[in-house]
């Protein structure tokens, strides 16, 4: 759980869990449905199974790095307001 506590940081950690248990069901049960058939079609099947749930993982791994610089740059701009009102102080 990186993101800090709050009601959407907590659905948004909850659906990237969601998102990785669809990552390994869908992979797994593929590769068991299809590796009596062919070995390497049973692999093909398997990360074509995981694909949807990668992708929801990546979304919210973005969503997750957007909110991150988004606090990173408030901060910073708490700083640089201080610091220009510091300066403004000092004149």
């Amino acid at each position: 759980m990186r993101l800090q506590a709050s009601k959407l940081n907590f659905v948004v950690n909850f659906f990237l869990g969601v998102a990785w248990a669809f990552v390994l069901i869908g992979a797994v049960a593929s590769f068991l449905s299809f590796y009596q058939i062919n070995l390497l079609f049973a692999v093909v099947s398997a990360v074509m199974a995981a694909l949807p749930g990668l992708l929801m993982v990546l979304i919210l791994e973005h969503f997750i790095t957007v909110q991150e610089q988004y606090a990173e740059l408030k901060k910073q701009t708490d700083l640089l307001e201080k610091l220009a009102a510091q300066k403004e102080q000092d004149r």
